[in-house]
């Protein structure tokens, strides 16, 4: 055994020797094909430790527990968390160390961050909002106070002042009569049957506009049965025609439901309303209803019951007004009896009264104002003239307790009342075609004949390092104040708004929001567009009444309401040819000019060589007069075929 022992003893040494040799004979051998490897790079280097494959799983298990938490995470990011909870798994299977290791990849911190960026997207847009929203709410906290300038008889005017910024404004004068709600007994002047329509004689230099579907079944010259009178309202009359309706000197009563404007006369109607503080009754119409400004299905219904339960005459409709959304059942009853009381009389006096003429009128400027526009929350109103002082405290006595919160009193102050609170500069601001916005742009209002077209500018707003902020802010003040310029200039119809082109889809929603939010106060019906690809918006608005301009303002007798007249120049040249083709006729011996004085000095010092070049080859006299008191586009030529010997010629 010891011998065998020996043997393998020396037989392993033996081994290890050769070996030992062997390792150094490799080392003799490797050097010569590295250096004949070194400038090939490339292909060898990395081709030889790929072969290795038992050390490369090694350190690649190593590498997975060592960096699994970074590759959870990027897993996680990705939004696949199953698949960084498998990564965690099999690395601790594979691992001995516990596994706390994996406590850092069951915090999904970045996916969280992800939902965090979710959620704050509706944040945003919330905090974009914040504006209109807390516009909104200031708005209903307003300070309203109501001043009323009715010291001159020749006009009388009303403000309401929100935080003493001027918030609307009425002016009536003597010269601009006010005809809306106005019951007139009118004959038909004429019928179109093109136009659908009659043209009525009630009283005034121009003819009102009766459409066909404003006339009442009531006049048909046909006889209707009440089986058949609803039947012949919904459809029957969209088959008739006007000239089967109406005939010419036909007597009717009307009501203006649209002033005069311009070139066109007033808009009829012959269905009836007499508004009231509470309620409006509608003679010959059998529909009712409640305003849709209050909501509340109780209250709703609880004035249906008082309605119904209140003596109104047959054949008479009744809408119930926002107003009175605290009216008790006495204050109804009291308003729904003194208006069936005024419709008796209408309809007494229109058949007493003989010819056309004006049967009813509205009340003045200031009770007409209270009872379209007054507002629970104003808390004081002054009044600079004693008889319209009285007509405001009875006004304010037929209003529920809930509504009596505003202390009417004499203005008493030695300055004009407008001027101690400053309203008449902000007056004056309203017939300004440009508006300042408080960051630096503008708006310029541009009325036509066919629409409103509204430009909006930014200014300096325009000028910082975030380009598409500055716009942004500058078209949300733009259409907070576009709607308190069309409420104090009463712009109706048609009205086209030219933003400033915005790229960000989100500021143009939001302007769009803030449009539609400032709108809300407007007594009138408004529909509002969405703003196109060109940055425009359309706005239709309700024609409450003639805008303000065009009853404190006339068309400029000079250039006609265009806003410009043609230069020296050109009318100077227009009038040359003029002379020069009434000194062409043979029978003319003498032409004589009145002219405006500018055109005259600038013929008689500019074009003098002209003239008596045309004199001597007409043989003819040119008599030039300068008229100081001509308007620049006013002229008069007059050729005379002798010439009068008392008369020489004049040149001035």
């Amino acid at each position: 055994k010891s011998t065998a022992k020996k043997e393998t003893v020396e037989d392993t040494s033996v081994a290890a020797a050769n070996k030992a040799e062997s390792k150094e004979a490799k080392k003799k051998t490797t050097p010569k094909p590295k250096k004949k490897a070194a400038p090939r790079k490339a292909a060898p280097k990395p081709r030889a430790p790929r072969k290795k494959t038992a050390p490369r799983k090694k350190s690649v298990s190593k590498q997975k527990v060592g960096k699994e938490p970074e590759q959870a995470d990027i897993v996680e990011d990705s939004g696949k968390s199953l698949a960084g909870s498998q990564i965690i798994a099999k690395a601790e299977a594979s691992s001995t160390k516990k596994p706390a290791k994996s406590k850092p990849a069951r915090k999904p911190s970045r996916p969280r961050s992800k939902v965090s960026q979710q959620k704050e997207k509706p944040e945003t847009a919330k905090q974009v909002q914040a504006p209109a929203q807390k516009q909104v709410s200031i708005e209903k906290l307003q300070n309203l106070k109501l001043l009323i300038n009715a010291e001159e008889p020749e006009e009388c005017r009303l403000a309401l002042l929100a935080d003493g910024r001027l918030d609307s404004i009425h002016v009536s004068t003597v010269s601009s009569k006010h005809t809306k709600n106005n019951i007139y007994k009118a004959k038909i002047v004429a019928i179109e049957s093109n136009l659908q329509a009659a043209f009525v004689d009630y009283g005034t230099d121009k003819n009102g506009f009766l459409p066909f579907n404003e006339i009442h079944p009531e006049y048909y010259k046909q006889e209707i049965s009440a089986e058949n009178k609803k039947y012949i309202e919904q459809r029957q009359w969209k088959k008739l025609r006007v000239t089967d309706v109406l005939e010419r000197g036909q007597e009717i009563l009307v009501q203006v439901v649209k002033e005069e404007v311009g070139n066109k006369g007033a808009n009829m109607t012959t269905y009836l309303s007499i508004p009231g503080r509470g309620v409006v009754l509608m003679p010959g119409s059998d529909s009712s209803g409640i305003s849709r400004k209050i909501s509340g299905e109780e209250r709703r219904s609880q004035l249906r019951e008082v309605m119904g339960s209140l003596n109104i005459p047959e054949g008479v409709g009744w809408i119930v007004r926002t107003a009175s959304i605290d009216v008790t059942k006495t204050a109804l009853t009291k308003d729904v009896r003194s208006l069936t009381k005024l419709w008796k009389e209408i309809k007494k006096k229109g058949q007493e009264l003989e010819g056309v003429g004006r049967i009813y009128q509205d009340h003045d400027c200031v009770l007409r104002f209270l009872r379209e526009h007054f507002d629970p929350e104003i808390k004081e109103i002054l009044v600079d003239d004693l008889v319209a002082l009285e007509k405001v405290k009875d006004f304010l006595d037929m209003l529920p307790a809930k509504q009596k919160g505003a202390n009417a009193r004499l203005h008493k102050g030695s300055r004009p009342i407008f001027n101690q609170f400053n309203v008449e500069d902000q007056i004056e601001s309203i017939y300004q075609p440009q508006v300042q916005l408080p960051s630096g742009g503008s708006i310029v209002i541009d009325p036509t004949e066919a629409l409103v077209a509204i430009d909006v500018n930014s200014g300096s707003t325009g000028k910082g390092k975030n380009f598409e902020e500055s716009i942004f802010k500058a078209n949300m003040e733009a259409a907070t104040e576009l709607a308190r310029q069309l409420r104090l200039r009463d712009l109706g119809g048609l009205i086209v708004v030219d933003f400033i082109d915005m790229r960000i889809n989100k500021n143009i929603r939001e302007v769009e929001r803030q449009m539609k939010s400032a709108m809300r106060r407007d007594r009138a019906k408004v529909d509002i567009s969405r703003i196109s690809k060109f940055g425009l918006m359309q706005i239709s608005r309700q024609k409450l009444g003639a805008p303000i301009e065009t009853s404190n303002y006339r068309v400029c007798e000079h250039c006609k309401g265009r806003g410009i007249v043609r230069s020296v120049e050109t009318l100077a040249l227009f009038y040359l040819r003029r002379i020069q083709t009434g000194a062409s006729r043979k029978e003319v011996r003498r032409v004589e000019c009145h002219f405006p004085l500018d055109v005259a000095q600038y013929l008689l010092n500019n074009k003098r060589n002209e003239i008596s070049d045309m004199e001597s080859r007409n043989k003819i006299n040119i008599v030039i007069v300068a008229d100081p008191a001509l308007k620049p586009a006013d002229h008069e030529i007059i050729c005379h075929k002798q010439e009068k010997e008392s008369k020489g010629r004049k040149q001035s």
